[in-house]
C-alpha cells in the first residue's frame, strides 16, 4: 500500500507548473496572447531546470514530460501534450533573454509593455525592443513557426519582420517556406548579415527594395512555354495583396495597363506602384520569355517618360523593374551600365518554392559574375542533401 502511495505522490514541480497556469488563467487584464507566451516560456523553464536536477539519471527528462503530460492533461485538459511539453522546453532553450531570468516565483505576469528584462535605469536606446525579447505583436503560434529556423540570423530576420510588419502566422510560415532571408541576404557580406539578423530589412537605396528572385507560387501558374503576359498581369492583379507582401514594404498599387501616348502612338505600362519609404514611382514590366536588351530600352523609355510628365515636386527619381523568368546579367550590365545600380533593375520570378541549394547555386553564379577574374569566389557547395521540401534549410 506504501508503495502505491508514493508512485501517486504529486512532485515538487507539477505544483509550481500549476500556479502557473493558475496565474495565467486569472491575468485577465492582459492579452490572451502574450499570457499563453510568458506562460510557455515559464513552464519550460521549470522543465529545464527540474531535468538540470536530474541530468544523471538516465531517461529523466523523457519521464518527466509524460508524466507532467498526464497530470496535465486530467485537470487542464488537450494542450499539455509530450510534444507541446517539448516545445515549451525548446522556447525556453531558444529564448533564455524572453523575460527576465529572475522573473519572481510569485508568478505576477509582467506588463506587456514592460517585461522584466526591461526594467532597468539603462537609457531609452539601449532598452529597445531586439530579437529574443518579448515581444506583444508575436503569439506562441508565431514563436512555434519561429522555432522552426535552426539559424539565428535567420530566426532573428524572421522575428523583426513579423513583429513590425504585422505578420500573421500563415504569412509568417510562407516567407519562411519562401526563404525570405536567403533572397533578401544573398551576396551580403557578413556585416550586412548582421544589421538583417538585427535590424531586419532596410530600405536606403532603390536596390534594396526588390528580391531576386520573387516567388510567385501564390498564383498557382504552370511554367509553361505558353504562359502570356496578359495571364500573369491578370493573376497578380488577382492575388494583389499577396503580391504586395512579396515585393516588400513600401509598395502601395497606382495602376495596371497605364497607357503612354506619343503622337498618336500608344504605349501601357504593365503595372505602376508608388513606394512610400524611397518615396518614387515604380514601374514594372512583366515579360514571359528570356529578357532582350530590347526590353531593357523598353522600360527606360518608360522611366524617362515618367520623369519628365508625371513626376511631380517631392518625388524621387522613377525606378523600372522587369520581372522575368530568365535573364543574362551580361546583357544587363553592358546594357544598363550605372543605371543597373541607380533606376532600372531587372529580378527574375518563380512559380514554385524555392530550395536551399537553388538558391545557393544562384548565389555561386552571381559571385562568378561579379568576380570574373577571381575563379575561387564562389560560395562552397552545401554538403546536406537535396530536399525539396518547402522552407529546407531555414
Amino acid at each position: 500500500m506504501a508503495k502505491k502511495i508514493a508512485a501517486t505522490a504529486t512532485p515538487p514541480i507539477y505544483g509550481r507548473v500549476r500556479e502557473i497556469l493558475e496565474a495565467a488563467r486569472s491575468n485577465i487584464a492582459r492579452t490572451v496572447n502574450t499570457t499563453q507566451v510568458i506562460a510557455n516560456w515559464l513552464i519550460g523553464r521549470e522543465i529545464v531546470e527540474e531535468e538540470q536536477k536530474g541530468k544523471r539519471r538516465a531517461g529523466y527528462g523523457a519521464k518527466l514530460l509524460a508524466d507532467l503530460s498526464e497530470q496535465l492533461g486530467r485537470d487542464y485538459g488537450r494542450g499539455y501534450s509530450v510534444d507541446n511539453l517539448e516545445a515549451f522546453r525548446q522556447f525556453y532553450l531558444e529564448y533564455p533573454g524572453l523575460i527576465s531570468e529572475t522573473a519572481s516565483r510569485n508568478l505576477d505576469f509582467p506588463a506587456i509593455s514592460e517585461t522584466p528584462s526591461r526594467k532597468s535605469d539603462e537609457p531609452d536606446s539601449a532598452r529597445a525592443w531586439q530579437p529574443g525579447m518579448l515581444n506583444p505583436n508575436l503569439s506562441w503560434s508565431h514563436y512555434r513557426q519561429l522555432l522552426r529556423v535552426s539559424r539565428q540570423q535567420a530566426r532573428g530576420f524572421y522575428e523583426i519582420e513579423a513583429a513590425n510588419g504585422g505578420w500573421t502566422v500563415r504569412e509568417l510560415s510562407r516567407q519562411m517556406g519562401s526563404l525570405l532571408f536567403d533572397r533578401v541576404a544573398k551576396s551580403r557580406d557578413k556585416a550586412g548579415l548582421l544589421r538583417l539578423a538585427s535590424h531586419g530589412q532596410e530600405l536606403v537605396r532603390p536596390i534594396d527594395a526588390f528580391k531576386d528572385p520573387l516567388v510567385l507560387e501564390f498564383l498557382d501558374l504552370p511554367e509553361s512555354p505558353r504562359l502570356v503576359e496578359s495571364r500573369l498581369e491578370q493573376a497578380l492583379i488577382g492575388n494583389l495583396q499577396t503580391f504586395l507582401m512579396e515585393l516588400g514594404k513600401g509598395f502601395a498599387f497606382v495602376s495596371r495597363q497605364e497607357r503612354i501616348t506619343l503622337d498618336g502612338d500608344h504605349f501601357y505600362i504593365d503595372l505602376v506602384f508608388y513606394h512610400t519609404v524611397l518615396k518614387c514611382f515604380v514601374l514594372i514590366d512583366l515579360k514571359v520569355g528570356k529578357l532582350t536588351h530590347a526590353d531593357l530600352g523598353q522600360i527606360q523609355f518608360y522611366v524617362n517618360y515618367y520623369d519628365r510628365e508625371r513626376r511631380t515636386e517631392g518625388d524621387n527619381p522613377t525606378i523600372g523593374l522587369i520581372l522575368c523568368p530568365d535573364k543574362n546579367d551580361a546583357v544587363v550590365k553592358y546594357t544598363l551600365g550605372e543605371q543597373q545600380e541607380r533606376n532600372i533593375f531587372t529580378s527574375r520570378y518563380q512559380l514554385y518554392l524555392p530550395t536551399v541549394e537553388e538558391l545557393e547555386d544562384e548565389l555561386r553564379r552571381e559571385l562568378r559574375f561579379l568576380a570574373p577574374t577571381e575563379g575561387k569566389a564562389t560560395a562552397p557547395r552545401s554538403k546536406k542533401p537535396t530536399s525539396k521540401k518547402k522552407g529546407a534549410g531555414t
